[in-house]
């Protein structure tokens, strides 16, 4: 296989498998903090890289985190255009607390039967309330009734590729086999944040007034203005402890912490705040390369053109220390000795490795950023004799 010095990158120093960035939980000899809670994880939402974790794969009860797919699967509807964020519902009975007995005691939206609301306002009081009985009303307008919608969650559970979630409920009241981890949790928020822009702001509302009661959103981080928190969610049950998803964004690096499993409302907080903080303090995204953009080019035996611009189809990051930074390398490996006539644009043709002196690091797919045809029969015979030479 033929090898190419592709680039020297001062500044950083990954500790990564020979894999994707993104693939598995990072090594590194920074001590994080000790974290008082039965898990929890710390992400770089830019590159899904876990930073820090504990017990992260462990299943747990999620409780009101059950709510993050309620509002990704209507974020999805929104974006499929099969609703929209100012259709209004009209409430019916079963998402009435005072005609559910489960409801009894548990956070509220506090809606009627027969109150008009728009998407919008019910998803805000999933969000912002925490209520049970807007996730119900929500649930009805999409899916036709909760267990529909309740396979809708499970369908996106398969589809962003969680190995250790299940739900049963739109709410998150307890309920057996209901399940959760805090890496799928973590997951969950990633894609709620690369979703819609404006249904994500919702998560950084601080209070939500509906029917004459006003409440306040129950992530108190949001009203800590030095930490910059603009979402998620928090959850409570005697059996799931005290959980909280909070994510931030410094100087551009966004980071998700997940904690489940906490004593307290306060201590789940202070985890999390933690967590945020010792992340932001330590750690830096650097974008490494560029997608379509031409990192090298090789010869195309028998083709037309000769020659094949190559590099990355997406943009690919990693998340790094900022304290131990050093230089570190890439380039790339092509998959063979040599590049043969036809290939086609975005075709695989190798992987880029990321090196820390000798060791791979981690690796990237190397692809063809533009076609190459099969030359003429003249060409063809002159490299044919070019290679028996």
């Amino acid at each position: 296989m033929k090898r190419r010095l592709l680039i020297t990158v001062t500044g950083m120093l990954v500790w990564a498998a020979a894999a994707h960035a993104d693939d598995n939980t990072m090594p590194f000899p920074l001590t994080p903090p000790g974290i008082d809670a039965a898990s929890w994880v710390l992400m770089d939402s830019a590159t899904g890289q876990v930073l820090t974790a504990g017990s992260p794969d462990e299943r747990r009860n999620p409780a009101s985190l059950t709510k993050l797919m309620t509002g990704y699967v209507v974020d999805r509807a929104v974006d499929q255009h099969k609703i929209s964020l100012n259709d209004v519902v009209t409430v019916g009975k079963d998402a009435w607390a005072a005609g559910n007995p489960v409801f009894k005691g548990s956070s509220l939206m506090f809606i009627k039967p027969g109150d008009k609301i728009t998407v919008r306002d019910l998803s805000r009081g999933v969000i912002i309330d925490s209520g049970n009985d807007a996730c119900v009303a929500l649930a009805d307008y999409v899916a036709g009734s909760q267990q529909s919608f309740v396979t809708m969650m499970n369908y996106y559970v398969q589809k962003l590729g969680l190995q250790n979630t299940h739900f049963e409920t739109v709410h998150g009241l307890d309920a057996p086999g209901q399940f959760s981890s805090a890496l799928d949790i973590a997951k969950i928020s990633r894609a709620i944040i690369n979703g819609e822009p404006e249904f994500y702001a919702m998560y950084s509302e601080k209070t939500l007034s509906w029917n004459g009661i006003n409440q306040n959103n129950r992530n108190g981080l949001l009203w800590d203005n030095s930490l910059h928190v603009d979402g998620l969610k928090t959850g409570h049950t005697e059996t799931a402890g005290f959980n909280i998803v909070a994510s931030n964004v410094v100087d551009g690096q966004r980071l998700i912490a997940v904690v489940m499993g906490g004593k307290s409302s306060k201590g789940r907080e202070e985890q999390a705040r933690k967590l945020l903080v010792w992340g932001q303090s330590n750690f830096t995204t650097v974008q490494l390369f560029h997608a379509g953009k031409k990192i090298g080019s090789e010869n195309v035996w028998y083709g037309n053109p000769h020659q094949v611009d190559v590099g990355t189809a997406a943009d690919e990051s990693i998340t790094v220390p900022r304290s131990e930074a050093q230089n570190i390398k890439a380039k790339y490996v092509l998959s063979g000795k040599e590049l043969d006539a036809p290939l086609k644009a975005g075709q695989v043709i190798g992987e880029i490795q990321v090196m820390d002196k000798d060791k791979q690091i981690g690796s990237y797919p190397l692809v063809a950023l533009n076609p190459v045809d099969k030359a003429g029969i003249v060409t063809r015979l002159i490299d044919y004799v070019k290679q028996k030479i």
